[in-house]
């Protein structure tokens, strides 16, 4: 069996907008709880960054802008962190654990967006390929 990779576990085409679309037309799609991060993208797909209900706090509305006016490619947050799609699993894995990430943009060549990697995911993922624990005998002890 060949090693997985970040694209074989990865979440893919993420919530995304153009960086040329409004800080409301984010703030539309982060109205719902359950999208916590819109990606901007480049029109060749290329990530610019990333939009956060916190991001649209601090860049429109504390600073007294107009989300219809603002641009998303003026607000959003470039990635901390980057995944490409090709690298082993084991070692995604070992990237997230070591930087305490629970989500992050998966790229490939030319930094075009193509998915999320999700620890939570990849950990699923990983114990699947594990062989199952030796049974034991129910009345012996381990010590």
């Amino acid at each position: 069996m060949s090693a997985q990779t970040v694209r074989d576990a990865m979440v893919p085409e993420p919530t995304t907008l153009g960086a040329g679309e409004s800080a409301q037309q984010a703030g539309r799609f982060l109205a719902d709880p359950q999208v916590r991060a819109i990606f901007v993208t480049e029109d060749d797909g290329r990530l610019l960054g990333v939009v956060t209900r916190k991001t649209l706090v601090r860049e429109v509305v504390a600073a007294g802008l107009d989300p219809k006016t603002v641009l998303l490619r003026d607000v959003a947050e470039p990635p901390y962190h980057t995944l490409d799609a090709g690298l082993e699993l084991e070692a995604a894995f070992r990237f997230l654990e070591e930087r305490d990430l629970e989500r992050v943009p998966v790229v490939e060549s030319g930094g075009r967006l193509v998915g999320v990697l999700s620890r939570a995911v990849v950990q699923r993922r990983l114990a699947e390929d594990e062989p199952p624990a030796p049974e034991t005998d129910p009345g012996s002890v381990v010590l």
